[in-house]
């Protein structure tokens, strides 16, 4: 029986058996019971379905897991620690030492940070490109080890969309996957693999969980890259690891199972960033709502633009909703039922003028978050992207009096009514 995403947000990736609990069950074990070795054993060979050991997999995240996947239209997921794990496994299970990976420069920074730096580090180089680069940039960025193409939906905090169509046809042209965080947009307004990506992450912390009450991340394999067809470029899924008995994980496993099954075997095995099942178990109840509360979400995001967008102390504003917004036009193809609750504003004063409207907040709260029930704000460039350079904050199109306001699921005329008296402090 096919079901819409509404029915999947309350049902999907778990149904009960006869007597069976209604509520996914949070299977709080590290280990689990084998009659004999053998059957362990086949666990271990991955010729079984099962769990031995909840570094790897658990019961209950695999319920929503299941049902995150179901949403994106997917064939598998897992779910991490956090969106971070998301995102560096994901690159991780193709990328190796001597690698390359193009990437959108209008990134959530610590993003940024992990492919720039960090994995930089670990020999894999990175070449980042404004979304809304010429199509001979995109194109000159590529090079002949580049393994992955990395953008998000709606970028974090900038609020570029990514023109997602023409990401995947330029990494499919390289033979490469198109990796896309959907964190902002959720599968409720986008579906990135509906437009071509390959694989989507997100950061579960944010819309999915929706109260602030469990870190984790999420990764999906669409099921349609074919690992086969260009062997060659990602020998980890198309030749047998030998850390694995000698599993080729794409002959195995195919199309809809390879990606997740390596890099549940692989990196979750070696690296161990396993989300907790009584975080997976909030996750889900956030999950249960999130095609209620998006809808408000963009709701309250819209009128606070456009109430942002009408004031003499406010230069700009970025929210894709926005009839005069760069992005709108992307915005109608991609999420035309809407984007989002966050939204990005740049008050003349700079890092000075931010502070001083942050600091007369009453309602809204200062907080390293964002997209949660309670509305929120920060100013990037002194918090979450400080560790950039000037150079880096202009290309990922963060100014030093930039605001990145995220508005809940409170009545909408009182968070304007915070941010008109907070602005009336700002010279």
């Amino acid at each position: 029986m096919s079901v819409k995403k509404d029915t999947v947000c309350v049902q999907g990736g778990y149904t009960p058996g006869n007597g069976e609990p209604r509520q996914i069950p949070i299977v709080q074990s590290t280990t689990f019971k084998y009659d004999t070795g053998a059957d362990m054993g086949k666990l271990f060979d991955l010729e079984a379905s099962g769990y031995f050991y909840t570094r790897l997999q658990n019961p209950t995240n695999d319920y929503v897991a299941a049902k995150i996947a179901q949403l994106e239209g997917g064939t598998a997921g897992m779910l991490t620690s956090s969106g971070q794990a998301a995102n560096f496994f994901a690159l991780f299970n193709i990328a190796q030492c001597g690698d390359h990976i193009v990437s959108s420069s209008t990134i959530y920074g610590g993003t940024f940070n992990l492919i720039a730096v960090t994995m930089a580090k670990m020999g894999i180089e990175a070449t980042f490109v404004e979304p809304d680069c010429s199509d001979e940039e995109l194109e000159a960025a590529f090079r002949p080890n580049t393994k992955a193409v990395f953008g998000e939906t709606i970028a974090n905090p900038a609020l570029t969309v990514l023109d997602i169509e023409r990401f995947a046809a330029a990494a499919h042209r390289h033979g490469v996957p198109l990796i896309v965080d959907n964190t902002f947009a959720t599968p409720v307004f986008c579906r990135p693999i509906e437009w071509g990506a390959d694989i989507v992450t997100h950061s579960t912390t944010k819309y999915m969980d929706g109260h602030g009450s469990a870190v984790g991340g999420a990764i999906v394999d669409s099921g349609r890259f074919d690992w086969m067809a260009h062997a060659d470029k990602f020998p980890g899924l198309t030749t047998p690891d030998e850390s694995y008995h000698g599993i080729t994980y794409a002959e195995r496993f195919g199309m809809g199972g390879a990606f997740i099954t390596k890099c549940t075997a692989q990196l979750m095995r070696d690296f161990g960033s396993i989300q907790s099942p009584q975080n997976a178990f909030y996750l889900n109840l956030g999950l249960e709502s999130l095609h209620v509360r998006m809808p408000r979400h963009a709701e309250n995001g819209m009128k606070a633009a456009e109430f942002l967008a009408s004031h003499p102390k406010v230069t700009s504003v970025s929210y894709c909703g926005l009839p005069g917004d760069k992005y709108h036009a992307l915005a109608e193809k991609y999420l035309p039922d809407g984007s989002c609750g966050v939204v990005s504003f740049v008050l003349a004063g700079g890092r000075a003028a931010a502070e001083t409207f942050m600091n007369a907040l009453r309602l809204i709260a200062i907080e390293t978050h964002v997209a949660d029930a309670r509305s929120c704000c920060l100013n990037p460039a002194s918090t979450t992207h400080r560790q950039m350079t000037d150079e880096q904050l202009a290309a990922a199109g963060i100014s030093p009096g930039l605001v990145r306001l995220s508005c809940g699921l409170e009545d909408a005329g009182d968070l304007i009514a915070d941010i008109a008296q907070a602005l009336e402090k700002v010279d």
